[in-house]
């Protein structure tokens, strides 16, 4: 199986109406398309981390009526679940594929993990382009480049503020050439998070 690119009716997905339908759409459209890609880059985050990562894939079995906004692949280095450990993550909104490394709320050390950020603020701005993007909230679309953002301010939040999250990575608008690409989109998916295995690593430090 091979990765050709998202297509418009990926993106479009998150217009369907109703639960069931959208997930629906999700699973068939989508999901397939995060199995070949997920099982590329765990691999390669294998070699890179030197720790065995595993695949999950997003399956929103906790939503009863809300359809999801977006949907994700995220690989981490525990077999059982990725929400309560740094994780990798691709995905898709309507408007855009985002490529985050991932420290959302449910992160039981995350201040532990904010804190060592802010000590070693110097080593993300050094190894992490201006161009990448900062959220603090992954159910959000809003991100801030980090060349624009304040990042001890933001990561102060994020060790204080028990929802406040830390995702830093990239975004890719649904009609860039890239998105549709599959080559290139992989290829951009394994340099992105190449260049976050070092804020990845120092989180463990």
């Amino acid at each position: 199986m091979q990765f050709d690119g998202f297509t418009k009716s990926d993106f479009q997905t998150f217009h369907i109406d109703g639960l069931d339908k959208r997930m629906s759409a999700i699973q068939n459209r989508i999901q397939p398309k995060f199995k070949i890609i997920g099982e590329t880059l765990t691999s390669d985050l294998t070699a890179m981390i030197g720790n065995e990562m595993y695949l999950h894939i997003a399956k929103h079995a906790r939503r009863t009526v809300n359809p999801p906004k977006d949907t994700w692949l995220a690989i981490a280095n525990n077999k059982r679940g990725y929400k309560k450990h740094p994780h990798f993550q691709v995905g898709l909104f309507d408007d855009h594929a985002f490529l985050w490394l991932a420290y959302i709320y449910e992160l039981p050390e995350k201040s532990e993990i904010a804190k060592k950020f802010l000590n070693h603020m110097d080593v993300i701005q050094e190894k992490v382009p201006g161009n990448f993007v900062i959220s603090m909230d992954h159910m959000k679309k809003d991100a801030v480049r980090l060349d624009e953002i304040d990042l001890k301010k933001a990561l102060e939040r994020f060790r204080d503020v028990k929802k406040a999250e830390f995702l830093i990575g990239r975004h890719i608008a649904a009609d860039d050439p890239i998105v549709k690409d599959g080559e290139r989109f992989v290829s951009l998916a394994k340099e992105t998070f190449e260049t976050l295995v070092p804020i990845y690593k120092l989180g463990y430090e």
